[in-house]
């Protein structure tokens, strides 16, 4: 698979550069230029069937539509996990605070249920097997 992806990327490089090339000849067109376009138009036409012979080499790679919001906002997609992992640790980070607070909720709670209700938190606690301190 990783011999496939570096065909694609190669010739994907050579696509692009092609077409590089061709805006320049198109965007300086000279009519003694026409020659050379038409060798790289052939040229781009030939990487495009390139490319389509390659497709079904990785056909199988699956490729998250967040990826291609990147590439359309003019984001380099090499970030996109970098920027993943980022919004997970911020996610994590929420989700163990939140799961402190109920920590720190329950224990005065049951602090506080037991002063008022002592017979019935040690029923709880008993039922829970739950020996220990409260704090």
């Amino acid at each position: 698979m990783s011999s496939a992806l570096e065909n694609l990327e190669t010739q994907l490089d050579l696509f692009i550069e092609n077409v590089r090339q061709i805006s320049i000849i198109v965007g300086d067109f000279q009519p003694q230029g026409q020659q050379v376009l038409n060798q790289k138009i052939q040229s781009m036409v030939h990487g495009l069937q390139e490319l389509d012979k390659l497709k079904s080499q990785v056909q199988d790679v699956h490729v998250p539509y967040e990826v291609f919001d990147y590439i359309d906002q003019g984001k380099n997609p090499q970030i996109y996990t970098k920027d993943c992992i980022e919004k997970a640790l911020t996610k994590n980070e929420q989700v163990k605070g939140k799961i402190d607070s109920y920590r720190k909720f329950k224990s005065h709670l049951l602090a506080e249920l037991s002063s008022s209700f002592p017979n019935e938190i040690a029923k709880y606690r008993a039922v829970r097997g739950d020996d220990r301190p409260l704090t």
